[in-house]
C-alpha cells in the first residue's frame, strides 16, 4: 500500500468481526429523512490510534472492542441494520446485532506518514 506521501508499507488484515452492544438494546425501526440517499452505499473509513504509554499492559485492541461496545449502548442505532420500506424509504432495524469491527496491523509508523494524517 503506497501513502500520499509515498511511503510504502504492508498491512495485515485480521478477520472482520461484528461487535455488538456491551448490554442488550431494544429492537425498533428508526425512521430516516428522505435526504439520506446516500445511505445507501457503504463508506470505508479507517481509524488510527496514538498508542497511550499509560496503557502500556494493556491490548489495545481489547480496549478499543471493549470501548465500542459500551458505546453502542447509548448509540445502539449503530448496531442495526439499514433497511429499505415501500417507496425506497430507509429505516434503520435496530437489531443490536452488532458494527463491523476489523483489526489491522502495518510495518509503518504513524510519524512516518508526516502531516499527511
Amino acid at each position: 500500500m503506497a501513502s500520499p506521501n509515498g511511503l510504502t508499507f504492508k498491512v495485515l488484515r485480521q478477520n472482520l468481526e461484528l461487535i455488538p452492544p456491551a448490554e442488550p438494546t431494544s429492537h425498533e425501526f428508526k425512521l430516516l429523512s428522505n435526504d439520506q440517499e446516500r445511505l445507501r452505499f457503504q463508506l470505508p473509513a479507517i481509524q488510527f490510534f496514538r498508542k497511550n504509554p499509560a496503557m502500556d499492559r494493556k491490548d489495545p485492541v481489547k480496549v478499543i472492542r471493549d470501548a465500542l461496545a459500551k458505546a453502542l449502548v447509548s448509540y445502539y442505532p449503530f448496531a442495526g441494520r439499514l433497511r429499505e420500506t415501500a417507496g425506497r424509504k430507509l429505516v434503520v432495524e435496530c437489531t443490536g446485532k452488532g458494527a463491523l469491527f476489523i483489526e489491522a496491523d502495518a510495518d509503518v509508523m504513524l510519524q512516518q506518514f508526516g502531516d499527511s494524517l
